[in-house]
């Protein structure tokens, strides 16, 4: 690696993306299409089927905003890497320029954020629910969940913007290849050419804020109900309160796993081209699975999204298509 007194400010990256693969790039475009189609399927008819809903109990609002949140990750990542894929004459990467870099780490880290805090978020609704069923009502009100939905979003907000300038007025030195398909902070902290674990420092502080603070909140939150949960006498109770507690479990733990295991490591164990496989999979895999671990687990949004599903079918007359339901 460079020296840094031969450190520039580059005017832009190269994405190689999966250049050094040509034979496989159709074949893998074809399976992220059909999975970035099935994820924005699945997150738009969550948000449909809960706007759909009459009345919505604070737990569908909060899966409104994740699947609102999971749709806008997606798009951020995977639009221009299909695209990226689909042009056979880029050579050795496909050019972003500075700025653009810069945004789409911020916006990717922004949601990232506003997820981790969200998943904080409604594990408290969990303990509220569970642990004070008679005052679930008045304490947490439509009114509180918009403050958090708001809190959650701009505390994403925030920290994505001091991690993206820290990150960005690092020295850049050598090579601008990026051995990733979108700008992400590991790939970018791997072409800094500091020799000390200053650079680093941001992404701790980060992951301090957006994991570890959230993590403190759910491990709290889910303390309480365990030990509610061991104070009943009943086993239909128990199973009943745990049942509402294991699709939020199940996200969490991915969301969580996976970050944890991308960010929260040192820069020398980074391996650009695991790190890369790795992004595939919690940018493109995860968020297929969470509206179906929700459309499983939670009984609410199975039946609205089966009431969405419903509001239309096959007219009895030849030639006339589909036509409301009249139920």
């Amino acid at each position: 690696m460079d020296s840094p007194s031969n450190a520039t400010a580059p005017c832009g990256f190269l994405l190689q993306g999966f250049a050094e693969f040509p034979h496989m790039r159709p074949a893998l475009f074809l399976l992220l299409l059909a999975v970035h189609l099935a994820t924005l399927s699945g997150n738009l008819l969550i948000l449909v089927a809960v706007a759909s809903v009459p009345s919505r109990p604070p737990m569908l609002l909060f899966l409104c905003q994740l699947s609102a949140i999971e749709l806008c990750y997606t798009l951020v990542v995977v639009p221009r890497s299909l695209a990226d894929l689909a042009s056979p004459g880029l050579g050795q990467g496909s050019p972003i320029s500075f700025l653009g870099c810069a945004v789409q780490m911020q916006m990717f880290v922004a949601l990232g954020g506003a997820e981790c805090f969200l998943l904080a978020a409604m594990a408290y609704d969990r303990y509220v629910a569970i642990c004070h069923p008679l005052r679930y009502a008045a304490v947490v009100t439509p009114g509180l969940c918009a403050w958090l939905a708001l809190a959650c979003c701009l505390g994403g907000l925030v920290v994505s913007v001091g991690l993206t300038v820290a990150v960005f007025h690092l020295p850049f030195c050598g090579s601008c290849l990026l051995v990733h398909f979108f700008c992400d902070i590991t790939a970018l902290l791997h072409l800094a050419c500091t020799q000390s674990y200053a650079e680093e420092l941001p992404l701790l502080g980060a992951c301090l804020v957006l994991l570890l603070l959230p993590s403190v909140l759910i491990l709290a939150s889910y303390g309480a109900i365990a030990a509610a949960l061991s104070r009943l006498h009943s086993p239909g109770g128990r199973r009943k309160a745990a049942s509402t507690c294991a699709s939020h479990l199940a996200v969490t733990f991915l969301h969580y796993g996976c970050a944890t295991f991308m960010y929260v490591r040192p820069k020398a164990s980074y391996s650009p081209r695991q790190g890369r496989t790795l992004a595939l999979v919690y940018t493109n895999v995860t968020p297929l699975l969470y509206p179906f671990i929700y459309s499983l687990r939670n009984r609410e949004i199975t039946t609205a999204i089966r009431r969405v599903l419903g509001q239309w079918q096959p007219c009895q007359a030849p030639g006339q298509g589909l036509c409301p339901d009249s139920r």
